[in-house]
């Protein structure tokens, strides 16, 4: 074994074990409120990922120990039949087109980590980027089962808070990142699954200048990575999207290299399910 094993060479495994961790690219950039190169962002994603190891030092996580299969890249979203599915988007309606596919959202929980509400309307049958959260409720997800973190001032309308308000959508704000885990215990108790969006403007603006939506006051890093951990470790969560990035607008691939430590984090709490 190398002694710098890379993540790349990790995600190039190609595991047929049937319990592995899917990754999907899903380049969707069509109908954004800001138009922008998000198809880009999987393919960056994956060429950054040379520059990291496959060790969690912290966390003391080797993910060479665990199996992975890169599905490649299509705008249609794969189903969510694996124990945990990571999304690479595109923008943000890969989480609608995503979840929508899972069939009865009943019993789905939805945890956004985003700036944003995500609750614009929408034109019938065209979803784009402001609108993810208000089609799935539209679709069926219970509003009950909706809760945002990270939701930032001056980023979103009165409008989008009160249609939050009235149909009982969780909401707080990027200083309650590091109370993921409690909520996903919360959604646990009444979801038999859980989708993760983790929209990376959810960041900081000085973190995330490949993030067209990102704004200062926004969440640091380290709390958006432990935050994947998390949602990676939680048994109840079947998929994690990472969105919003475009590699076209980044300074130093510090935004591309966020996106790609989402992934990795959430790769290594999913490690997790199964070593303690």
């Amino acid at each position: 074994m190398s002694d710098w094993p890379t993540a790349a060479a990790w995600l190039a495994g190609g595991s047929d074990d049937p319990g592995a961790l899917v990754v999907a690219g899903v380049p969707i950039a069509e109908h954004a409120v800001t138009p922008s190169r998000y198809d880009l962002a999987p393919g960056a994603v994956r060429a950054r990922l040379d520059r990291f190891s496959t060790w969690h030092s912290s966390e003391l996580v080797e993910l060479e120990q665990v199996p992975v299969r890169d599905v490649g890249d299509s705008t249609a979203p794969p189903p969510l039949g694996a124990p945990l599915t990571v999304l690479l988007g595109g923008h943000n309606a890969v989480t609608f087109h995503a979840l929508a596919g899972a069939g009865d959202l009943s019993g789905w929980g939805l945890l956004t980590l985003d700036a944003h509400h995500d609750v614009r309307p929408y034109q019938p049958g065209v979803v784009g980027n402001g609108s993810p959260v208000r089609a799935l409720v539209d679709a069926g997800l219970p509003a009950v089962n909706v809760v945002q973190v990270g939701i930032n001032g001056f980023s979103n309308s009165r409008a989008a808070r009160r249609w939050c308000d009235e149909e009982g959508v969780t909401v707080l704000g990027p200083d309650s990142l590091g109370s993921v885990p409690t909520l996903l215990d919360d959604l646990a108790r009444r979801c038999h699954s859980v989708y993760v969006d983790v929209d990376v403007d959810v960041l900081d603006r000085a973190f995330a200048p490949g993030c067209p939506g990102a704004r200062p006051g926004g969440a640091t890093p380290s709390q958006v990575f432990a935050a994947a951990f998390a949602a990676g470790s939680h048994r109840v969560v079947r998929a994690l999207d990472v969105v919003e990035v475009d590699p076209t607008a980044d300074v130093a691939s510090v935004t591309v290299d966020a996106a790609a430590l989402v992934l990795l984090n959430a790769a290594a709490g999913f490690a997790r399910r199964f070593r303690p």
